[in-house]
């Protein structure tokens, strides 16, 4: 503390421009050697802590020198707005330092016998999901690697209560009468227990509180209805509960299948982490070593014990995760997180349920700083109110991110000084501390957030959610609780229906960089302070076009997410078996990888249906063949891909499907891992730039088009590739390649355009009796596959798979 004293007061020292750029530059050149040479565990806080003097200089420069005379009462007070939004911004940027300096690493939880496991109710409250998406959640949870006589799954379906089952509508009451009916036999077909309530009060905290009153288990996890668990979910998370008895949660991340809309619009899902990944890779580990992770409300363990005596799931707000663990928390209690993804969800395909969501989640944290302020909570320490704190007052980024998108228009338009510094000034310190700002989040967060992507996510969300955060403020209590729509459909180009406000803010930011060119080269008097401001409105243009290709809502080419993975099978055609390799997989299909020496070239191909047998992982029994139908083919060098479609699943069939796809949850870490790839500042902005220019002309042809609904089957230059095709394509053009396997880093070349993921009509397979026509390739590779097996050379034949 001495040390931190001395060194603010040195930092207080008055020093003139040029000393303060050679000082700036001189941290920079230190930061820069030991991040290229010495980056280790104890030169990560060295260097942390030279940028953190640099922007401490800026604030103490800003705060001193740059707010326009109070004489000038109009520009004074928008000067003070700005201000306020830098010091917001260095105040996050400093509690994320302080929470994300070391982030805990834990180690795997011990190992039980059988008998010493607790018992585990699993939750899945429903309200509108559809039952195709509530059947693979539920046969996941009841696949997973736990004792099965304690293990119980309940659905908890709020879609089904007394009071929609007696709604006024008669169309709706029967909906719901039909929804409970139906979702009762899957239950029943899953071994899953089905249980509604008489009202739907107090949305999702209710539904699962309804729960608590029924189970009985001694750990309670909740999976929202599209997050599908893993078979190793609870055996990588029950065992923390035994090592400490205060232990209420074990959280782990929450995955996802699909890309979110800007992921999608801006074709990086392959390429880029997820928004979602740099909190939960960084974040959430930060917080864990001070005992401030929180329930994110799905994919997380509670211990029945703990709910019970905070009277279960908190529902005074709408984010009832958060809550319930700010409570728990304030009782003394501990929580823990596991940085593995064990589950596999779907995030909002549209922009406006995207915005929707996010809004839930912005007023649900400030429902809770107003109601219950963690700086005033007693039982929690200093550190964890903190930790609320900067999880709580992330969420008014909306605010400082429009005032500086719009600050420089008042300047160029009005001429008003709401930032007095000289060009020398403004590079000695402002220059310098938004590029050390980058240095120091490049360094912290490179691998999980490429450059300048959250100030483009905040000014997305920013447009709509600063609505939000009037009306909690207005009305903390009144917010209430909406679920996210899910799994829509996208099958055409279009520009969102949240667009308008995007293109109004990026003609006015042009009419900004218009004037400020126009002054500055021609109105006589401008100063070179012009020249800064207009780069600064050019940067804020920049952002406003990306927004706009986030806008453009670019057509689906898959209709059910599929994931990378590594499994074997037993393909059966016609009465006749082969091994085969599985390498991708989702609700609707999957890809299946063959010898090319068995398929003679040249050879043609024809519709077959036939079963999959997929070899189970280690310690779980064969759950069944899953019945396909062998669509197509394509042909590489040494290999052949061919695509079986699942068709109409039955209830059992689910069983079989949630054992392949969610079988072996490294999978889905080897999806992560493979974006993960450190994007430096240099390439980063020039992406960046690069979207920002481009992205309005497609936003443009989008709005002009007369006709923005190609046909789903058709491959235009507008298509995107979803997953990257094999270094060693398929030349035919038969099997929908999003469900090749993706390889393990992005080709040199620039990706193939991919058709769509859709399943075409085709002829039944004629009987096996009838003659073989002389181009059957599936018969003559059956054949010698099978004449292999007999005569025993084969690997792996029918009798052993």
């Amino acid at each position: 503390m001495g040390t931190t004293a001395a060194g603010l007061v040195l930092l207080s020292q008055p020093v003139g421009t040029q000393n303060q750029l050679a000082m700036s530059l001189a941290a920079m050149a230190v930061m820069i050697v030991l991040w290229l040479f010495l980056d280790g565990p104890r030169t990560r806080f060295v260097f942390l802590a030279l940028g953190s003097l640099v922007v401490l200089r800026y604030i103490l420069w800003r705060v001193t020198d740059t707010l326009p005379s109070p004489g000038d009462p109009v520009s004074f007070g928008f000067g003070l707005l700005l201000l306020l939004g830098e010091l917001y911004c260095v105040f996050i940027l400093f509690v994320s330092l302080i929470i994300n300096a070391d982030p805990l690493q834990r180690r795997a939880p011990p190992t039980a016998g059988a008998a010493e496991l607790p018992t585990v109710d699993v939750f899945v409250p429903s309200y509108n999901e559809d039952a195709a998406i509530l059947a693979m959640t539920l046969a996941a949870a009841r696949q997973m690697n736990y004792p099965p006589d304690k293990l119980t799954v309940w659905l908890l379906d709020d879609g089904g209560s007394d009071q929609k089952c007696a709604d006024a509508n008669p169309e709706k009451a029967k909906a719901a009468r039909e929804r409970r009916r139906d979702l009762q036999a899957l239950c029943q077909e899953l071994g899953c227990r089905y249980l509604t309530r008489a009202r739907n009060e107090h949305a999702k905290a209710g539904n699962l509180n309804n729960g608590l009153a029924f189970a009985t288990g001694e750990i309670v996890v909740v999976l929202d209805a599209d997050h599908v668990p893993f078979r190793s979910f609870l055996s990588e998370t029950v065992g923390y509960f035994a090592e400490d008895p205060k232990l209420f949660l074990v959280q782990t991340p929450h995955a996802f299948l699909n890309p979110d809309p800007i992921e999608r619009n801006l074709r990086t899902f392959e390429r880029m982490p997820s928004e979602n990944e740099m909190f939960y890779a960084v974040t959430q580990r930060g917080l864990d070593k001070w005992n401030g992770s929180f329930f994110c409300g799905s994919a997380a363990l509670l211990r029945r014990t703990a709910l019970d005596e905070a009277g279960g799931f908190s529902g005074i707000t709408i984010t009832e995760d958060c809550e319930t663990a700010f409570e728990l928390h304030s009782r003394g209690w501990t929580s823990a997180y596991v940085d593995k993804p064990l589950i596999a969800g779907l995030q909002p395909e549209t922009l406006t349920a995207f915005i929707g969501q996010r809004s839930r989640w912005c007023q649900g944290m400030f429902q809770i700083l107003l109601l219950k302020n963690p700086a005033l909570q007693k039982g929690l320490k200093p550190i964890q109110k903190i930790a609320y704190l900067s999880s709580m007052t992330f969420w008014f980024f909306p605010v400082p991110r429009l005032i500086f998108m719009f600050a420089p228009l008042l300047h160029i338009f009005f001429d008003l000084k709401i930032f007095v510094a000289s060009v020398d000034e403004s590079i000695a310190y402002t220059a310098t501390y938004i590029l050390i700002n980058l240095m120091m989040q490049n360094y912290v967060y490179g691998k999980f957030r490429w450059p300048f992507v959250s100030e483009l996510y905040e000014y997305v969300q920013g447009l709509y959610l600063s609505k939000a955060i009037v009306s909690v403020i207005w009305s903390p209590r009144k917010p209430t609780f909406n679920v996210t729509d899910k799994g829509i459909s996208l099958d055409h180009n279009h520009l969102s229906s949240a667009s308008l406000p995007f293109f109004a803010a990026y003609g006015l930011l042009a009419t900004g960089c218009a004037v400020a060119a126009w002054r500055y080269l021609f109105e006589p008097g401008v100063t070179n302070l012009m020249l800064v401001v207009g780069l600064w409105n050019f940067f804020n243009l920049l952002t406003a076009g990306a927004a706009l290709g986030v806008c453009a809502e670019r057509r689906q080419l898959e209709r059910t997410p599929s994931l990378p993975i590594n499994r074997r099978g037993l393909l059966t055609l016609g009465g006749r078996a082969m091994d085969v390799a599985i390498t991708r997989v989702s609700a609707e299909a999957c890809t299946v990888r063959l010898p090319a020496a068995l398929i003679p070239a040249g050879t043609g191909q024809r519709t077959l249906t036939g079963t999959l047998n997929v070899v189970p992982v280690a310690g779980a029994r064969p759950a069944g063949a899953l019945p396909i139908t062998l669509e197509g083919f394509d042909r590489g060098r040494e290999e052949v891909f061919g695509r079986l479609s699942f068709g109409r699943l039955r209830p059992q069939d689910y069983m079989a499907l949630a054992g392949l796809m969610y079988g072996d949850a490294e999978a889905m870490r080897r999806f992560q891992m493979r974006r993960r790839r450190h994007k430096d500042i240099l390439t980063g902005t020039a992406q960046f730039i690069w979207w920002g220019l481009s992205e309005p002309f497609r936003a443009l042809r989008y709005a002009l088009a007369a006709d923005a609904r190609p046909a789903l089957a058709a491959a235009t230059a507008e298509t995107s590739p979803i997953y990257d095709a094999p270094e060693q394509a398929p030349t035919g053009a038969h099997l929908p390649e999003p469900l090749l396997q993706a390889p393990p880093s992005p080709p040199a070349a620039p990706p193939r355009k991919e058709p769509a993921l859709e399943a075409q009509a085709s002829p039944l397979p004629s009987s096996p009796s009838q003659p073989r026509p002389p181009n059957d390739w599936v018969g003559m590779m059956l054949d010698y596959e099978n004449e292999r097996a007999l005569s025993g050379r084969a690997g792996r034949g029918a009798g052993t798979a």
